[in-house]
């Protein structure tokens, strides 16, 4: 049964919005409503302090029925005796409801996540408008010393998994005996639970406390907590081995440590051998029998689309000021889109409830004037990130040994930076509502920025100097169509670029006029639209070019790290690089000289002090703008990520939030305290 209550002609209506946005972005752009969809920065709030804590009490229906069925134990005892309590942004909710949102695919794990994961150790605090400020989660507390390396750590008494199981300081030491130190499940160890090189150890204490201690000096460690990382909990992690915890009582049926019949058990269940099993076994989207401490847990599966399907955990361990138990929301269904343009269609229709990924702005004119037939609002959301489009440089290409020599050619990489037109993307893509069009560098108000002449350093449109400088690299000869011909005699310089469809920006269409605007200046660019998994196997053989894509997250440089450092080996500017780094020099290609300085910056980074990290952070930027290795467009506008429809029957929908992928983008507004006004 489709779980969606209308049935709309979806193809019809995309065609008539792909028309209407088309006709109409620039008069649209000139208007005075985009500041009108920007609402107030707020948040709710986590209570920390015990003695504020109410005496927890209430629970959905449903369950409160199942415990007088005696099927489930009295909500008190679901929860425990130390909750995590949150002050919702506006009001107390109402129990019910089923929100319905969008995703792309199998591929698109992050659109459950930001919805309905939320188990990271510790979190951000969506009042801090930076999102930088740490506090509490799954975690209770935690006490550091004086020198930052020695952590002590207290889980939630009486916490528990959706199947009843305790939550305690074992399902942390599972994770770091049996899943990090395992060679098998990470041959690679993630690099942030090490220091200068040396891996963090983790002790028991009692059922409630652990310990972790570092060899030297790590004050940023909480943070890595909190933020999109390796050690961002079991709901994100587990299915790559990582996460900080996991559920012991049921994974070790899938580890040779614990199960001596192991290989038996990976025949019968299909699989090659034991890791991919154990991966699969503890996918939180994946696998609806694994047991989770997020406040939804998937009952059918995200790779068996159309739907993925969530419901209401009846032991989750948060409740609200009045002591009712989390999250109001009875269920969580994701239906697959299979185009952008289908995507924003439902949108116009009214079809979902809160949906702030992946909608474009060009959609924003008929969602605008489709808003009172379908009982939705439009907010955006700005971001902090310098651009939703940028063109990354693969540093460590060896395929086309001509292309890999001119990727290493500061002036080339500058050249090609010179030669787009930003001004025109803005007006398309951005309806001419970008906050800064120039480099990739972060905004004023980051404690990393580096200072106002780098914010368009090499990023203005200049052809006729962008011709020049490459006429000086020797790229002089050109075909009768005027592409610049390769040096070797093998024809025009072509270069490739990797484009994913039905993401946060028109990735392919943004590089199709991106190759307009280098035709000018006589290079050839061939875009390579790809599902995820394709163009993932690229990425990981190292044999594409160029890469598009945002850098979201980078405002947080020592956390979302991925789209600036090169620090691991899936990286997109420089896979070998990456395992460069995250072996210490022992794999991987050795990178040139100012990468090693953004290295070395980005490693010391981690065990400095605030103070002594924002030189450094400074001048990762100042380099990145210098080099060049990833080509910005336009940015710091709600175009990625940012642009939100929101049921108006929904409530507890702040008006402004830090959007990024730390704050696991809408995640950090609490969507458990989301709620169905009438229903």
């Amino acid at each position: 049964m489709n779980p969606w209550k209308k049935c709309r002609r979806l193809g019809a209506l995309a065609l008539v919005l792909a028309v209407f946005v088309s006709a109409h972005p620039a008069a649209w752009a000139a208007s005075d409503q985009l500041g009108a969809l920007v609402g107030k920065f707020e948040a709710p709030e986590i209570i920390t302090d015990p003695s504020k804590w109410p005496q927890v009490t209430g629970e959905a229906p449903e369950f409160e029925a199942q415990v007088k069925a005696g099927k489930l134990p009295p909500v008190a005892e679901r929860v425990g005796q130390d909750p995590l309590v949150i002050k919702p942004v506006h009001e107390i909710g109402k129990y019910g409801g089923i929100w319905k949102r969008g995703y792309n695919g199998p591929a698109d794990y992050w659109l459950g996540l930001v919805c309905c994961a939320h188990d990271q150790p510790l979190y951000y605090d969506g009042q801090d408008p930076t999102a930088t400020t740490v506090v509490p989660n799954v975690l209770k507390s935690w006490e550091v010393n004086e020198d930052h390396t020695e952590y002590i750590f207290h889980t939630r008494r009486g916490m528990k998994w959706s199947d009843g199981a305790p939550f305690t300081a074992g399902d942390f030491l599972f994770w770091y005996e049996d899943m990090y130190l395992n060679d098998e499940l990470n041959p690679a160890k993630p690099p942030r639970f090490n220091i200068a090189g040396e891996p963090g150890v983790m002790t028991k204490i009692d059922e409630t406390t652990f310990k972790v201690t570092f060899q030297s000096p790590y004050p940023f460690f909480p943070r890595l907590l909190a933020g999109a990382t390796a050690l961002a909990g079991s709901a994100y992690q587990n299915r790559l081995g990582q996460g900080f915890f996991a559920p012991k009582h049921y994974l070790k049926q899938y580890h040779p440590k614990y199960n001596p019949n192991i290989e038996q058990v990976v025949q019968e269940a299909g699989y090659d051998n034991w890791v991919n099993l154990f991966k699969f076994k503890g996918s939180w989207g994946g696998n609806p029998d694994l047991p989770v401490v997020t406040p939804w847990k998937t009952t059918k599966s995200y790779t068996d689309p159309p739907f993925w399907v969530m419901e209401r955990n009846p032991y989750y361990w948060g409740v609200d000021t009045a002591g009712n138990q989390l999250p109001y929301i009875e269920k969580v269904i994701l239906h697959q889109y299979e185009s952008l343009e289908i995507h924003a269609a439902r949108s116009v229709a009214g079809e979902y409830d809160f949906q702030g990924s992946q909608m474009l702005m060009e959609s924003i004119p008929a969602l605008l004037q489709n808003a009172e037939a379908g009982n939705y609002h439009v907010r955006l959301y700005p971001t902090d990130f310098g651009s939703d489009f940028v063109i990354k440089f693969n540093m460590s290409y060896e395929e086309d040994p001509v292309i890999a020599k001119l990727f290493h050619e500061a002036d080339f990489r500058r050249a090609l930076s010179l030669g787009i037109d930003r001004e025109q993307l803005n007006e398309v893509f951005w309806l001419g509502t970008a906050g800064r069009c120039g480099s990739v560098v972060p905004p004023e108000s980051n404690p990393y920025y580096p200072g106002k002449e780098y914010e368009t350093l090499w990023s203005t449109y200049k052809p006729d100097e962008a011709n020049q400088m490459l006429d000086g690299l020797g790229l002089t000869q050109k075909d009768a169509q005027g592409y610049r011909l390769r040096p070797d005699g093998k024809g025009r310089v072509t270069l490739e670029m990797i484009s994913l469809p039905g993401q946060h920006f028109p990735f392919t269409r943004g590089g199709e006029m991106v190759a307009e605007h280098w035709k000018k200046i006589g290079i050839e660019l061939r875009i390579k639209e790809l599902e995820r998994g394709a163009a993932f196997k690229f990425r990981s053989q190292n044999t594409f070019q160029l890469w598009a894509w945002n850098n979201d997250g980078s405002d947080h440089l020592w956390t979302s790290s991925w789209h600036i450092v090169p620090y691991y080996g899936n990286t997109t500017s420089g896979p070998l690089w990456g395992k460069w780094y995250a072996t210490n020099g022992k794999e991987g290609q050795e990178p040139e000289p100012w990468m090693k300085t953004i290295l070395a910056n980005y490693r010391k980074g981690f065990g400095v002090s605030k103070e002594e990290r924002i030189p450094l952070g400074k001048e990762i930027w100042k380099i990145a703008a210098e080099q060049v290795y990833i080509i910005a467009t336009c940015g710091l506008s709600a175009a990625n990520w940012g642009v939100a429809v929101v049921n108006n029957n929904l409530g507890n929908i702040p008006g402004r939030i830090y959007v990024g992928p730390d704050a696991k983008f809408y995640g950090i507004a609490r969507p458990q305290t989301f709620y169905y006004k009438n229903r």
